[in-house]
């Protein structure tokens, strides 16, 4: 923590908390954070505001309230000038997030959000990186289903690799074996705001689909970009279990799997290649359920791009603040497999599990960990500012807050 943000009136302000994954998060905090937190609601109406804080009850009757908003310049300079970590879930953040990250590159305040969209992440590398790497203030986007597992996995088979002396990885594949949830209409938002900005400008839309789109050096980068381009189709790969779909999620977490390598110079090997996939299985079924979720990817992205079938869509998929019954959320989970081989020519797995549904109940205990993470565990974390990835940011510290909550990060040899 930097020394300027040492003194301040909050340790986590909560922002969106009103919002469905927003009240979630503050939930979590109220059962997870430690004796003494001091955690605070954030939000723009002051009534709905008392009214969740009330809803909450136990330690969170007691929490105080900041009525700010989000576009505003002014309000979001005096709430991170009195927290040492924002936790914002107000999206879409393309739209309400460069202000706050703006004001937390400036105090010296760590940040963490929920985004998923990679046109904001650029943004915010490009305008606000250096700031924040000169007050020592960790800006930590995508802190939620993507990237936590995507990027952790990852970072645990680097250090399981590098602490046994089996090299560099080299080809690596997070497989979504089985998973369990609903549809976040907060993600669907974020897609539609994507899509628009991506057609009405060219130079936004190759951004969008370079693989290296989030790396702090792009002419670093492969210029060849070979296995990095995004799947396509349906793949086969008998080793992986059979038949597998583009995982719908990989279009972020890919890249913020490989900004974590460059930022921290490579670490993870020059050979890294990545991708992300959904498990159909073998068969007979196995390419028919593998088809059936390609086909669908593709379906909602192109349906979302052209007026009359958004039209049609946006009247079953659910709106921002909208989300699954809590039964429902109780009863969602997801497990992934991390496969890589290292530079030696050792294949290692990370299985990540984790209880509840992977958008909601499971994402708030990712941005609740993280947040506290940021605001409690000092000299834990790696010696790092500017805008970050939850890997880089955070790195172990979080892999072992997440494992405490119940969430499962295990490596061993394939």
């Amino acid at each position: 923590m930097t020394d300027q943000a040492q003194d301040r009136e909050h340790d986590v302000v909560v922002l969106g908390a009103t919002g469905f994954v927003g009240r979630l998060t503050a939930a979590y905090l109220g059962t997870a954070a430690p004796e003494g937190t001091r955690i605070a609601l954030g939000g723009r109406s002051r009534e709905k505001l008392e009214r969740t804080r009330a809803e909450l009850g136990g330690r969170a009757a007691d929490w105080p309230l900041v009525v700010a908003d989000s576009l505003s310049d002014a309000d979001m300079d005096r709430v991170a000038a009195s927290t040492r970590v924002v936790a914002t879930t107000v999206g879409p953040y393309a739209q309400y997030g460069l202000p706050l990250v703006r004001a937390c590159a400036q105090h010296g305040t760590h940040y963490a959000d929920l985004t998923g969209e990679v046109l904001f992440i650029r943004d915010a590398i490009d305008l606000h990186h250096e700031a924040a790497r000169a007050s020592g203030a960790r800006i930590v986007h995508t802190c939620g289903f993507d990237s936590v597992p995507s990027d952790l996995g990852v970072h645990a088979l680097h250090v399981h690799a590098t602490r046994h002396g089996l090299g560099g990885l080299t080809d690596t594949t997070y497989v979504v074996k089985a998973a369990k949830g609903g549809v976040s209409g907060g993600t669907v938002a974020s897609l539609r705001g994507q899509l628009d900005i991506a057609k009405a400008d060219r130079t936004k839309r190759r951004i969008m689909v370079d693989p290296y789109g989030l790396s702090p050096d792009r002419e670093a980068e492969p210029s060849d970009l070979g296995d990095e381009r995004d799947p396509q189709g349906v793949v086969r790969d008998d080793a992986l279990g059979g038949f597998l779909a583009p995982f719908f999620m990989g279009v972020i977490n890919t890249r913020v799997v490989r900004r974590s390598n460059a930022l921290l110079g490579y670490a993870y090997g020059r050979r890294l290649r990545y991708r992300e996939l959904m498990l159909g299985g073998g068969l007979p079924l196995g390419p028919v359920k593998a088809g059936a979720i390609a086909g669908g990817l593709t379906a909602l992205v192109v349906g979302l791009s052209l007026p009359p079938t958004r039209k049609l869509l946006d009247a079953v998929l659910p709106d921002p603040g909208e989300g699954p019954s809590e039964q429902d959320r109780e009863n969602g989970f997801f497990a992934i497999d991390v496969h890589t081989t290292t530079s030696d020519g050792t294949r290692l797995v990370c299985a990540i599990r984790a209880p509840g549904d992977p958008g909601y109940k499971a994402t708030a205990v990712m941005l609740g960990e993280a947040a506290l993470s940021l605001a409690l565990d000092g000299d834990a974390l790696p010696p790092a500012a500017g805008v970050l990835t939850p890997a880089t940011a955070m790195g172990t510290a979080l892999t072992d807050r997440l494992r405490a909550a119940g969430h499962a990060y295990e490596v061993r040899a394939a």
